[in-house]
């Protein structure tokens, strides 16, 4: 498919020069484009699909790098990077040396902000005292309104007459909105008592003689008084907004008008715009939460994701929790705006009344499991690791303090490909460890078939899981389950050399046995579940090996590998002790093999290392 319209942006306001009339074909190539491209790389797709035309609307009548655009969250920036002159790049979205899928200020001046969560605010004001120009636009999802941080931001902002917030009214996070604040939105967008008055003072308006066109004008940019009258003010404008909309997130032209008409302003300014979810793909618009996040999909072969789910560990685990509720009526399951993500709608659809989105509020998740469990029930809150780093407070004070009944889910636990440093699932170990919280790792699907069931019955305060993205590895895989908390998985005649991991990260120690041996240097491997407590006996099992080598998909300071090699000296053991592990917390957007080469966690430098010290 041919784009002209698009090809013909190559740099930062290129779409200033297209004609006002060409603006909606631009808008259909860009969404185009998106479907065509994503679905072959990966990648953010119903949330790009959402806000084109708001997006194009912004860049016509800003000027960047000057004027500021932030994404609140940056998933939807892809326009932005179209309409920026890198529509090249999107080839190698998401991969090794090639584009980002979130902001990045490395990659173009016109990127402000890495992940956005409030700091739009600080930028205006900094602006602000240093007597700079230009305005600092912020796009924020409405299921972001679902968490805390928004409203402390909104605290913040008197006198900021340089702060546009756009609210991106979709009706959707990343699953479907839930809560009070979803339905106040609603209420916003749809209440007819609002709709009625104002159709019935256009029309009494417009029968007065040559005024009242005039006049009808005047009540449109106006609306605000009658939404007053209505609702008696809205939150916003109690919060030192002024408030504006809701309006067609769609419309292209009426959107530029009324950014090129905000450039002089007098407060901070909220912008209600209603968008949709997936626009332009009918399999998204039908299934956003689906399509939010996505592989490479055959586009003429689509699946409905609730009859045919992908096999994965977010899957297994969301189906065996389900099953479990069969059995354990105390049972809970609870998730911040990621059922589809976490595997939770296979327990949504079995147990309903026990199923519990509270939207994109991490923090409340586990405070809000803290009250559950300590009124009897045994609430499980899955989270990707990445995330669960919000609610660090809350697990450690409201959780730990107490030793409340309550089941951690960790997934996208490790290495995580594509999304680059944001996404990345690697300190949940070292933190959760460092409160004293048991942390298992199952490494393929029937350790966590196994596993979950005995922390669920068998367990009582709290406890992790943790378990990595996608699907399991056909080496790990063929491991299957002893109910070991940990395992000697490759045994060679003779070695004094041993080599130790857990969970995917596994897999590159018995590679690496592989590689020493055609070196002639025979070594051992030992795969741990339970990483933390170290399991009992796992010090004296390797007690007798001269060179132990331990390698994890975590941070090194804190994380599990320091802590079995002091643990080793504490025992007594005087051998050479070599630890692999993430140094850099600032990683690639790559594959997770890329990842691990990065970090010297891949097989080759896992032996290399036992090599050069053998030498």
């Amino acid at each position: 498919m041919t784009y002209p319209l698009l090809g013909r942006i190559q740099a930062p306001g290129d779409v200033k020069r297209l004609q006002e009339s060409e603006l909606p074909a631009l808008c259909e190539e860009i969404r185009q484009f998106l479907i065509e491209s994503v679905s072959a790389t990966g990648g953010h797709l119903s949330s790009n699909l959402g806000v084109v035309e708001l997006t194009v609307a912004l860049h016509r009548a800003l000027d960047l790098p000057q004027d500021k655009i932030l994404f609140d969250v940056g998933h939807q920036c892809y326009t932005h990077k179209l309409l920026t002159g890198r529509m090249a790049g999107f080839a190698e979205l998401r991969q090794k040396n090639g584009l980002s899928g979130f902001p990045n200020p490395k990659e173009s001046p016109c990127d402000t902000f890495i992940a956005g969560h409030g700091s739009a605010i600080g930028i205006a004001r900094a602006k602000k005292l240093k007597g700079e120009p230009g305005k600092v636009v912020v796009i924020v999802g409405d299921g972001a309104f679902t968490g805390g941080m928004v409203y402390e931001g909104m605290n913040n902002v008197s006198q900021l007459n340089n702060l546009i917030c756009i609210l991106n009214d979709n009706k959707m996070s990343i699953s479907k909105n839930v809560g009070q604040m979803a339905n106040y939105l609603t209420k916003l967008r749809t209440d007819p008592k609002y709709f009625h008055v104002k159709a019935q003072m256009e029309t009494a308006l417009e029968r007065i003689p040559v005024a009242g066109n005039a006049m009808v004008k005047a009540l449109q940019g106006g609306k605000q008084l009658v939404r007053r009258g209505i609702y008696h003010s809205t939150m916003f404008e109690e919060m030192g907004f002024q408030y504006i909309g809701p309006v067609d997130g769609h419309d292209v032209l009426l959107m530029e008008q009324m950014f090129t008409n905000l450039q002089e302003q007098f407060a901070p300014i909220f912008l209600h715009v209603v968008t949709q979810k997936g626009k332009g793909l009918k399999p998204a618009e039908e299934n956003p939460g689906e399509f939010h996040a996505v592989s490479s999909i055959d586009l003429s072969h689509l699946t409905d994701p609730e009859l045919s789910p992908k096999d994965s560990f977010s899957t297994v685990f969301g189906s065996t929790l389900a099953e479990i509720g069969d059995d354990v009526p105390e049972l809970c399951a609870i998730t911040a705006a990621m059922k589809y993500g976490t595997g939770l709608n296979f327990f949504k659809h079995r147990h309903k009344e026990r199923f519990y989105d509270v939207g994109m509020a991490e923090e409340h998740a586990v405070s809000f499991a803290a009250g559950l469990a300590s009124q009897g029930l045994l609430p499980t809150v899955a989270i990707y690791s990445t995330f669960f780093q919000r609610a660090y407070d809350q697990i450690i004070h409201d959780v730990s303090l107490m030793h409340l009944n309550v089941l951690f889910g960790v997934d996208r636990a490790g290495l995580v490909p594509g999304d680059g440093e944001t996404h990345q699932g690697i300190y949940d170990p070292a933190f959760f460890s460092q409160i004293g919280i048991p942390v298992f790792a199952p490494a393929n699907y029937a350790e966590l078939k196994y596993w979950l069931p005995h922390l669920v019955k068998d367990m009582t305060g709290p406890r992790a899981i943790r378990y990595a993205r996608g699907n399991e590895k056909e080496a790990l895989a063929a491991l299957g389950c002893t109910g070991n908390l940990f395992d000697k998985i490759d045994t060679r005649p003779g070695a004094k050399v041993a080599l130790v991991s857990y969970g995917a990260e596994s897999e590159e120690i018995i590679a690496a046995t592989d590689l020493l041996l055609q070196k002639k240097v025979a070594a051992d491997a030992y795969k741990l579940t339970r990483i933390f407590p170290l399991p009992e006996g796992l010090c004296e099992a390797l007690a007798d090996y001269d060179m132990i080598l331990f390698a994890e998909d975590a941070i090194r300071t804190g994380g599990i590998g320091q802590q079995l090699g002091f643990a080793l000296q504490q025992a007594g053991w005087q051998g050479k002790y070599l630890l692999h592990a993430v140094d850099n917390s600032h990683l690639l957007h790559a594959s997770v093999a890329e990842l691990r080469k990065d970090q010297n966690l891949d097989a080759a430098a896992l032996a290399a290392d036992v090599l050069a010290y053998i030498k």
